[in-house]
């Protein structure tokens, strides 16, 4: 069976070492691609219609909403099954807590009974927050491997750490 790497990621201004600061990758990305260096997998990014703000207080106010309401934003493209794979990892910045409403879209499309979902959190000081918990709520019948947190201004160099958790 093969391993789907999924990630959500916001480039732009981000909370970012202390202060706010303009990236043009999103961290979750630059991790889900060291992860696909280091390992035989399959890659989708997790896309919305619904493009998020640059600015940071103003994504950060959106995504509050989102999660407030139970809004569910619609994505740009859809895997047409993932009955192929036994493990996912799961890429994400933790926002207000959890993780991001797209990232709810995505668990909410597939079934994921009898995968293994392996999440790992992008942050900058709430590590997991209750994304684990959350995911655990949404895929009942899979198995949620103990996940991984990575402060967002270390994605760059956090080689040695995604190797000791693959």
């Amino acid at each position: 069976m093969k391993t789907l790497i999924a990630y959500f990621s916001h480039a732009g201004e981000n909370y970012f070492a202390g202060s706010i600061k303009n990236i043009k990758k999103g961290n979750a990305k630059i991790i889900a691609n060291k992860i696909k260096s280091l390992i035989d997998a399959d890659i989708f990014e997790i896309d919305t219609v619904k493009q998020y703000p640059v600015n940071y207080k103003k994504c950060c106010d959106e995504a509050l909403e989102e999660q407030r309401k139970g809004e569910l934003p619609e994505l740009k493209n859809y895997l047409a099954s993932i009955d192929e794979y036994e493990k996912i990892i799961l890429v994400y910045p933790c926002w207000w807590g959890t993780i991001p409403q797209a990232v709810f879209t995505f668990l909410k499309h597939y079934d994921f009974s009898n995968k293994t979902i392996m999440p790992l959190c992008t942050h900058e000081g709430s590590v997991m927050g209750r994304s684990e918990h959350d995911i655990k709520s949404i895929c009942k019948n899979s198995d949620i491997e103990k996940g991984l947190a990575i402060q967002g201004s270390h994605a760059n160099d956090c080689d040695a750490i995604l190797k000791n958790w693959l």
